[in-house]
């Protein structure tokens, strides 16, 4: 996983210096969304998680 971290925050790096802020934000949110996709298809996230109200998850 630390060589995982490392790629990602080289990828961040060279987009925030070739592409500045924005170019940055943008590989951010695409990684950010990748994540959690890559988690949904493992099954370690249920999209339900996302949905449920505070009071339905502490039944």
């Amino acid at each position: 996983m630390a060589v995982v971290g490392m790629i990602a925050g080289m990828a961040l790096g060279f987009a925030g210096y070739f592409g500045g802020f924005g170019a940055f934000l943008l590989v951010a949110a695409l990684g950010a969304v990748g994540f959690v996709v890559g988690r949904l298809l493992e099954g370690d996230l249920d999209l339900g998680d996302f949905f449920r109200s505070r009071d339905e998850r502490r039944r």
